[in-house]
């Protein structure tokens, strides 16, 4: 059971929210700053003075200081959502001024981080209701993990995690919502979960496809996972997020996919690995691009190179680059031979030598 110091905390934190959900709803003019604020408070990390006051033994219990990094992390939004668990009556207003404004940007992002657990946890009996929640909650989480894209950050790592390991990975949990929203969250984790490095949970996550009504035409599990990653990869504009798709994507090894996906997918890597539009890639992503694709796909990988190989040649502005990093790439190997040997050498002396 919380304190009454944890209590009267959250509480307090609730009626600032309901206070700045009522001043957006009066104030129109006002309602995409407010809202703007409320979402970027609730996202704010509990500072270490805050953490002794609201946190609860469960949260201490699922979240050990000791993992460290963003799984360790610990938001307003995580502490309020347990909360609304904990005392449901409590986010009932904030509900109702939500709902008020559902239009709004914000809405959908707040609903999803405050009431994601309540969502799953509480009883509902209306069944109308869960649509426009359950929607609410996909629209809303589909935001904020793009934001964790574009920032490179993993702050809505709980909210995923949870999604997840506690909703889809749980049949009685995810069979609450209508179909349609069960295969929408599917497909969202589908798209993140190599962001949060949850690829270990790739198999079971598989297992627990949902069928949808085009698997005829389009595949299985397996299919419409890779289906919804290329897609996902074409999206991406940051590059550390993009390298980190494609260091996880070899994960995909030794899933069974239809010749229409395995195609989509070995176009949608071979467009990373040459310069220019439409991609525009990297160095680096291009290396991590090749890397990927001739560990998934090592036949014919030597024609790929040579067939790239050709085409750099028939664009001339490319070749002091190219050559450039040739040479580099030859002297650092160089170096690191003489280097290699020099060592070897010197523990080859200090050895003590045998009577």
């Amino acid at each position: 059971m919380p304190t009454v110091t944890s209590s009267g905390y959250l509480a307090a934190l609730t009626q600032e929210i309901e206070k700045k959900l009522q001043r957006a709803l009066t104030s129109q003019s006002q309602r995409l700053n407010l809202m703007q604020e409320l979402f970027a408070d609730i996202a704010l990390e509990v500072d270490v003075r805050a953490r002794d006051i609201i946190r609860t033994r469960d949260d201490e219990d699922r979240v050990s200081p000791e993992e460290g990094g963003f799984q360790s992390r610990l938001c307003f939004y995580d502490v309020l959502a347990d909360y609304y668990v904990r005392v449901p009556d409590s986010g009932k207003l904030i509900l109702d001024l939500i709902v008020q404004i559902w239009s709004q940007s914000f809405a959908s992002n707040i609903f999803a981080l405050l009431f994601h657990k309540w969502l799953f946890e509480a009883q509902l009996e209306n069944s109308e209701i869960l649509i426009r929640y359950s929607s609410a909650l996909v629209h809303g989480a589909t935001n904020v993990f793009w934001i964790d894209i574009q920032t490179n950050t993993r702050r809505f790592f709980s909210l995923f995690r949870y999604l997840l390991e506690e909703v889809a990975l749980v049949p009685m949990r995810i069979n609450k919502i209508a179909p349609q929203a069960q295969r929408d969250l599917y497909l969202l984790l589908s798209r993140f979960i190599f962001f949060y490095n949850l690829v270990d949970k790739l198999e079971i996550f598989l297992k627990q496809f949902p069928v949808f009504p085009n698997a005829f035409f389009v595949g299985g599990p397996a299919d419409i996972f890779v289906i919804e990653l290329t897609d996902q990869l074409q999206k991406l504009k940051v590059e550390p997020v993009l390298l980190h798709y494609l260091s996880q994507i070899t994960a995909l090894q030794g899933l069974e996919l239809r010749m229409a996906t395995s195609t989509r997918l070995k176009a949608c890597l071979y467009s990373f690995t040459s310069p220019g539009g439409p991609m525009y890639p990297t160095r680096a992503v291009r290396h991590a691009a090749w890397d990927a694709l001739d560990f998934l796909f090592p036949v014919g990988r030597y024609p790929r190179h040579l067939i790239s190989l050709f085409f750099r040649l028939l664009y001339p502005w490319y070749w002091p680059s190219s050559c450039w990093n040739f040479i580099m790439s030859c002297i650092k190997t160089i170096l690191y031979s003489i280097l290699r040997l020099i060592f070897s050498q010197w523990e080859n002396l200090r050895k003590p030598k045998n009577p």
